[in-house]
């Protein structure tokens, strides 16, 4: 049996696993010295499927031109192209509007444009006597940049504390959450601990006291299914190139009426509805946070990526991931000297996985798991905080995705134990 094959009776997996795989095209190549490919880093980004990239070159080829500017055949197909994406995501997400879906350039900046537009004059302004809240678990993206708009306006900065199983510490839930709360920033699925959080309970404790929320959801949108309106959450960030689509694009989501009362985050083409030398004023939402050409053939691929995931159900796509990591979990368990980082439990967790192996730093595991064809992540993961809470600076990541076997995670747990006989610890 292969690290590719698909025969293991396990409940939950993708239907039809193997045609899934052969989707994407880079799982066919071999590395490290003839060895098949065993990638478990989709956490960091997922792979793209065939799809996708006929995408993104059928546009190249056929339809490059810039949008919204070009008064020609080549201009309207590529306005077409680029605003049929925001339709799809809006769509994937259960957006109540188009409008709502403002494209960036990844994840971060998404975060970034609304932390900094909380800071300048508005509605919605953060100022002294202001408190923003986050977690301990947070990536740096959602972490930085509300230090740095606490640090500029005055406010005050504070967190969720982690419990010893790697959730969420609610217990302090309504000392946390009070009348000075003008936000709440949280992950909705860990990168480094895997927890799935309770966005939607979260969520309606800060409307309570008049707090908008915002979600980090670059773990959770490919993942699973992610209705902003059924967890009644205020903003959306997540990525193109975790959800099997390019690089260089993100998405924002975000409530009409929370938008529409934030001010522009940059200025230029695209985002004015008039312009004079001595003031300006704005497009509406979503083009008064778009300045510039946009990533026009990544909206394209993200379109293709989230119309792929739509074809797989998101239903199925949780179902597989939550067998993977049972079966992740259980094979982990059985490398003595291996401590599992998180959730013990693969419905309260995500596809990634982090741990530690006793004698061998992080990173000499991944180097010898690479020689054999597994991709792994080694490191902090952006993720300081959450390594500190857990007294490691680092840890090994595995992370699965919607075309991962079981008998890749054979290949892994073979490959922990040979890396134990290499670096002589029992």
């Amino acid at each position: 049996m292969t690290v590719t094959d698909t025969r293991h009776a396990l409940p939950g997996l993708l239907p039809g696993l193997d045609l899934v795989r052969a989707d994407f095209p880079i799982l066919g190549r071999t590395v490290a010295g003839g060895n098949p490919l065993v990638y478990l880093d989709s956490a960091n980004t997922s792979q793209k499927p065939q799809v996708v990239i006929d995408a993104m070159v059928d546009h190249l080829e056929r339809h490059n031109a810039n949008v919204a500017r070009a008064m020609h055949t080549l201009g309207a197909e590529s306005t077409e192209g680029f605003e049929s994406a925001r339709d799809k995501v809006a769509a994937f997400v259960n957006a109540p509007s188009r409008d709502e879906v403002v494209f960036t350039k990844n994840a971060s900046e998404a975060i970034n444009l609304v932390a900094n537009t909380l800071a300048w004059n508005g509605p919605l302004q953060v100022g002294p006597g202001d408190e923003v809240l986050i977690t301990e678990m947070e990536h740096h993206s959602n972490i930085v940049p509300w230090q740095l708009l606490t640090e500029r306006t005055g406010a005050t900065l504070r967190w969720f504390g982690i419990t010893d199983d790697g959730r969420l510490d609610l217990s302090d839930v309504d000392d946390l959450i009070t009348e000075r709360t003008k936000v709440v920033s949280l992950t909705w699925v860990s990168n480094m601990l895997g927890t799935v959080n309770p966005v939607a309970d979260i969520a309606r404790r800060a409307h309570e006291v008049g707090a908008i929320v915002v979600v980090d959801g670059a773990q959770a949108v490919p993942q699973m299914p992610v209705d902003v309106q059924a967890a009644d959450i205020d903003l959306l960030a997540f990525t193109g190139h975790k959800v099997t689509g390019p690089t260089g694009i993100g998405v924002l989501w975000g409530r009409r009426e929370v938008l529409d009362q934030l001010p522009p985050f940059l200025g230029g083409g695209e985002m004015i509805e008039t312009v004079t030398m001595a003031r300006s004023t704005y497009a509406p939402v979503p083009h008064k946070f778009e300045a510039g050409t946009p990533p026009i053939v990544e909206a394209v691929g993200l379109g293709a990526a989230v119309d792929y995931l739509a074809a797989l159900g998101m239903d199925n796509v949780r179902a597989h991931e939550e067998a993977i990591t049972a079966y992740a979990l259980q094979g982990l368990a059985s490398v003595s000297g291996l401590t599992v980082l998180g959730p013990q439990r693969a419905e309260l967790r995500g596809g990634a996985i982090s741990f530690e192996l006793d004698g061998v730093h992080p990173h000499d595991v991944a180097q010898v798991l690479d020689s054999r064809g597994i991709a792994v992540r080694a490191g902090h993961h952006c993720a300081k905080p959450a390594h500190k809470r857990f007294g490691v600076q680092s840890s090994t990541r595995m992370s699965s995705y919607l075309y991962t076997t079981p008998a890749e995670i054979d290949a892994l747990v073979d490959g922990l134990e040979y890396t134990k006989k290499y670096f002589k610890v029992s």
